[in-house]
């Protein structure tokens, strides 16, 4: 069934199908007409090509913006929620195709994918209502004086997004900067671009021209934006790697920039002895966004600190739960994990599913290619490691794949010491019902987003965000709202009333 899908599904969203970039309203291909291939990860087949933008194509991009900000903005926030509300309304009608586009191109299961774009109408609902409660300050300076503030866009917008979730980040993550009033660039990894591209079609009906650009292509292309002598506020989530890059090379531009970034995550979920095992299994399971990403998010719960009184309990059973996970082709409706993004990613993921082996942790499930499925697809069952230690590479470094590391602990310092000890602290997880317990050590890790006998759920107007090396800024909030626009403070020496009416009478 699923061989005999694969056509059907790229040839009603890909064949024939002219996947171009927006700039300035308009779809364009790259400069030179340059492009590049996409590989289905399903099968390893070319699905199309799309454009790889020139240096004087991200120029143009910004032009375009840069243009068309001031009527942005003029449009002020009512009518920057109309366009919202179109656009709203189109990806309710193009579901399907974007869900469809993402499952083809990246491999995320489709039904994931719809949950994605369903997800993506709270955003575009809630970043105007926050807007709206949006408010300057009046400061006591002096008695003498009105003393307020005031926010303005910063103009051009360069947003750069992931490879793991491409549709839902292109529509939400430009959400905040739009309705601020800046424009927007808009450029997608380059190894999950359709969708966002087929979004470019949606923006140009929703939003008037140059509001928002849609540029694709690689490492050239991103530090074009980046180093945009226009682009003043930055935005990026990606790898640590990356990320360090970027705040390099924006420095390098001569031009001092805003950067927010969001990036990696090795992050703990702590098991105590009292919790009912079946349900921090499921929590583990779910926090791994296995049937979401293959574990391809910077927020899964890739290490799993198991008390040692239910440690043996909970290893047995998450590895008999994964085995009722279906591996197989990404648009096949029955399947719950998809391939990984590419043959280079499966590469390295593997990798370090062989250095788990050769150091002595124990492979409980998983980690090898699942039968029946296509023989060039990008598959990996998912891997259930015990038995890790800390000084391991699997539980020191950020895998972003299928790979579970479960350690057992008896020492709760020691535990804490080691949830602690990495460079990263996005997410983290406390699994018990002694409420002493639950909040001292949400308390005592150091991530920025804890949840407590939960998983993986984000709560629109709560900052998303991390410690360390995780990230710079948060999202998702009020504080990723102001972010996009820059404080003027005004100052109004207030002189004394019978003064300024005797200077009106003309008595003075």
């Amino acid at each position: 069934m699923s061989s005999a899908m694969k056509p059907t599904a790229a040839s009603q969203y890909v064949d024939g199908h002219d996947f171009r970039m927006l700039i300035g309203g308009e779809l364009v291909g790259a400069d030179g007409d340059s492009t590049r291939a996409v590989a289905n990860p399903s099968t390893g087949e070319t699905l199309t090509s799309i454009p790889e933008a020139s240096f004087d194509d991200v120029d143009r991009a910004v032009a375009a913006a840069h243009q068309a900000r001031e009527s942005w903005e003029a449009l002020g926030v009512a009518g920057r929620t109309a366009c919202f509300g179109h656009f709203g309304e189109l990806i309710r009608e193009n579901r399907e195709r974007l869900a469809m586009l993402d499952a083809l191109d990246c491999g995320n299961p489709v039904t994931a994918m719809r949950a994605d774009i369903d997800l993506c109408h709270e955003y575009l609902d809630g970043w105007p209502a926050l807007m709206k409660s949006m408010s300057g300050q009046v400061y006591p300076a002096d008695a003498g004086g009105l003393h307020y503030s005031a926010h303005r866009p910063y103009g051009v917008v360069g947003r750069i997004t992931a490879f793991n979730h491409p549709a839902m980040f292109a529509i939400t993550r430009s959400l905040p900067a739009l309705i601020t009033g800046n424009t927007v660039v808009l450029k997608p990894s380059e190894e999950t671009s359709l969708s966002t591209l087929a979004l470019g079609e949606l923006f140009r009906e929703a939003f008037p021209p140059g509001v928002v650009n849609v540029v694709t292509g690689g490492a050239e292309t991103g530090d074009a934006i980046v180093t945009h002598r226009q682009i003043k506020r930055l935005a990026f989530t990606g790898s640590v790697n990356t990320g360090l890059l970027i705040q390099r090379r924006a420095a390098e531009s001569g031009r001092v920039k805003h950067v927010s970034l969001e990036l990696g995550g090795k992050n703990a979920m702590v098991v105590f002895p009292d919790v009912d095992v079946d349900l921090a299994v499921e929590g583990a399971l779910r926090g791994m966004n296995l049937n979401v990403c293959q574990g391809q998010a910077c927020g899964s719960n890739s290490r799993i600190l198991v008390h040692a009184k239910v440690y043996d309990e909970f290893v047995a059973r998450a590895g008999e739960r994964l085995g009722h996970y279906r591996v197989g082709v990404a648009y096949d409706e029955s399947t719950d994990i998809g391939p990984l993004v590419s043959a280079a990613h499966l590469h390295r993921v593997s990798g370090y599913i062989d250095s788990g082996r050769e150091e002595g942790a124990t492979l409980v499930r998983g980690g090898t290619r699942p039968s029946d499925v296509p023989d060039a697809g990008n598959y990996l069952e998912p891997a259930l490691f015990a038995d890790v230690t800390p000084t391991m590479r699997i539980a020191r470094e950020e895998i972003f794949g299928p790979v579970l590391s479960v350690f057992v602990w008896d020492d709760y310092e020691r535990m804490i010491a080691h949830a602690n000890e990495l460079d990263l602290g996005l997410t983290a997880s406390v699994w018990t019902n002694d409420l002493a317990l639950a909040h001292r050590t949400a308390d005592a890790l150091e991530a920025g987003y804890v949840w407590i006998n939960d998983s993986s759920r984000h709560y629109f107007g709560t900052p998303f965000g991390g410690y360390k090396n995780s990230s710079l800024g948060r999202e998702e909030s009020a504080e990723e709202l102001s972010s996009y626009l820059e404080q003027k403070v005004v100052h109004t020496r207030i002189p004394d009333p019978h003064r300024s009416l005797a200077r009106i009478l003309g008595e003075r």
